[in-house]
């Protein structure tokens, strides 16, 4: 089975990936991070592309914080590479943005780059198919060797790394764990003791957004390192139809959670209405002590409420065992070349950017980090924020493993509104686990997986 093995590598290179600087606590304590060889800082050389001028075009999410980056990455490499232009599109986020992605390289039609999800709804491109393979690439050096799974199918990689490492489990309020007198929760018994002293002191113990159905998502996928670790070898049995979520009592847990929270009155009266950026301000704002998130959304915190930034913190969604207590981690999305691109050389000098120190720290200085950078050499700011160093210390501990998305192509597109339904008392967790066994098989099945 991988899992023990898998972890083991994952986490090693993680620590020599990251190079944080001295961010307090646990964080300041981090390995340097190997450099990366001179000649993969470099990009590609010049006489690779043709130094006429040449604009290639690029497709990006239409999210705030993308447009930023988006547009610090775009004049960096400009000023770098004056004579080519780059052209940015806009698709939406979610399902929509899906399938723009999906009937743009059907019809030939995408942009000469594009950003898009690693893991599992990559697997749904059939990239040997449609993308440019960047193995063998100069400028894939600079990354971490554990991010590459997460682009790869068939030995082939496709994408490097556009951002940070995101944190999946607890977004919690500091001052209202300050003010009650609250510790961070290490096993799940803690947490709900935790929840029933900020419902007597007649707050919301868990933030639901349920009218936005996406976010119902966390306490079923950020609940894999537990699934991993109290079941070791899950993702690989998954994988290959051995092993189910209603039949795995470590991965039903995910879904009993969201029961629990429903039963036990942890969300506010109106969750199954309340939309994303609003459970963001009751959060940011001490209404509520936690939200289920992954920690990218407290850069929209920085920028809805910066006064309340540095109030949020992180932890994992706690297990059954204080000394196994670790984090769920999403990869950084991709950045991705079609091969219907008609300036290849081209639109790899920018992959090379983005891959590069350079490129990273251009992404840094447009969008305050929510979590570690997977490019080699990249040295977080001294003063990062709360949540990004509660991301970084469980990586820095050994107590991290990716999502099931990034060690299986298997994902249903119904979780989010299977999710919704236990959380609201439509479904129970058995029920709702029982659902989303039948919905991976249709995509296993057009994937062509092994024994579904």
């Amino acid at each position: 089975m991988l899992s023990k093995k898998l972890y083991t590598l994952f986490v090693l290179v993680l620590i020599a990936a990251f190079a944080l600087s001295a961010c307090g606590g646990a964080a300041s304590e981090a390995p340097a991070a190997e450099e990366a060889p001179a000649a993969a800082e470099e990009e590609a050389p010049a006489e690779e592309a043709s130094m006429e001028p040449v604009t290639i075009t690029y497709l990006v999410d239409d999210g705030p914080d993308t447009a930023i980056q988006t547009e610090a990455l775009v004049n960096a490499f400009m000023e770098k590479y004056p004579y080519i232009t780059v052209e940015v599109e806009t698709r939406p986020g979610g399902a929509d943005g899906d399938n723009v992605v999906k009937t743009r390289l059907a019809t030939g039609e995408m942009t000469d780059v594009f950003s898009y999800n690693s893991g599992s709804l990559l697997q749904a491109l059939h990239p040997t198919d449609t993308l440019v393979d960047l193995t063998g690439e100069a400028f894939l050096d600079n990354v971490a060797e554990s991010y590459f799974p997460a682009v790869s199918v068939d030995g082939q990689i496709f994408g490097v790394p556009t951002g940070t490492v995101t944190g999946g489990g607890i977004l919690y309020n500091i001052k209202v764990y300050e003010e009650l007198g609250l510790s961070v929760p290490t096993t799940w018994d803690e947490f709900v003791a935790n929840n029933e002293a900020v419902k007597e002191a007649g707050l919301v113990p868990v933030v639901a957004t349920f009218g936005d159905p996406w976010t119902s998502q966390l306490f079923v996928l950020g609940d894999f390192y537990n699934v991993e670790t109290g079941s070791p070898g899950f993702a690989e049995a998954y994988t290959l139809n051995q092993d189910k979520y209603a039949t795995n009592p470590v991965a039903l847990a995910g879904f009993e959670h969201l029961q629990e929270g429903y039963e036990k009155d942890w969300y506010q009266a109106d969750a199954a209405t309340t939309k994303f950026e609003q459970g963001l301000g009751m959060l940011a704002q001490g209404e509520g002590a936690h939200y289920p998130m992954l920690t990218f959304a407290v850069g929209i915190i920085g920028a809805m409420f910066p006064d309340n930034l540095n109030d949020i913190g992180f932890f994992a969604i706690p297990g059954t065992d204080a000394a196994t207590n670790g984090a769920t981690i999403w990869m950084a999305p991709g950045t991705y070349i079609p091969q219907t691109s008609e300036h290849v050389e081209e639109a790899k000098l920018f992959l090379g950017f983005i891959a590069s120190v350079e490129g990273a720290e251009t992404i840094a200085a447009a969008v305050p980090p929510t979590g570690p950078f997977i490019v080699k050499g990249v040295q977080l700011p001294d003063d990062v924020i709360p949540s990004v160093k509660d991301t970084a210390a469980y990586i820095e501990d050994g107590m991290a493993y990716p999502a099931l998305e990034f060690v299986s192509p298997v994902k249903g597109p119904s979780l989010e509104q299977i999710c919704v339904a236990v959380g609201t008392g439509q479904m129970t967790a058995a029920e709702g686990a029982e659902a989303y066994d039948q919905d991976v098989e249709k995509q296993a099945q057009q994937l062509g997986l092994e024994g579904w």
